[in-house]
């Protein structure tokens, strides 16, 4: 794992991000998404797992349910990918959901659905050590 601090790894994350739209724009399933976006981590050398398994635990036992992150970063980092109209705040609560049951400090949800990628990135942060919001684009800012 590497010992970059993670507002580095979430600006290489959105950069990777942005690059895929600039090549695609929107207007395609999630899925095509996830995979040009998993294609540019590699490229780009940062450590992923695409579709990794969420358990999910009550009262102690262990839950089949199926949840599925769609990209986890440097085991730190939760990308959740979507190609919707708008972001509704339901999506920052699963992400938060995931943060939170995986012990991850940082998530970002990302829309390929609008004209500017910029436009569809929210960052949300489960109490992430060292993540000021000065470091992050003003666009960025949570």
């Amino acid at each position: 794992m590497s010992a970059k601090p993670i507002n580095d790894l979430s600006h290489e994350l959105i950069g990777a991000a942005i690059e895929v739209h600039r090549e695609l724009g929107p207007g395609l399933l999630e899925s095509a998404y996830e995979g040009a976006y998993s294609h540019e981590l590699t490229l780009r050398q940062i450590p992923h797992v695409r579709q990794k398994l969420m358990p999910v635990t009550y009262k102690g036992v262990q839950i089949d349910t199926g949840y599925r992150i769609d990209i986890l970063a440097e085991e730190r980092v939760v990308v959740e990918l979507k190609a919707v109209e708008k972001l509704i705040p339901i999506y920052s609560a699963q992400l938060m959901t995931y943060l939170r049951l995986g012990k991850y400090p940082l998530g970002l949800l990302m829309n390929f659905n609008v004209l500017k990628l910029v436009d569809g990135i929210e960052r949300v942060s489960n109490n992430a050590p060292n993540l000021s919001a000065s470091s992050a684009p003003s666009a960025l800012k949570s």
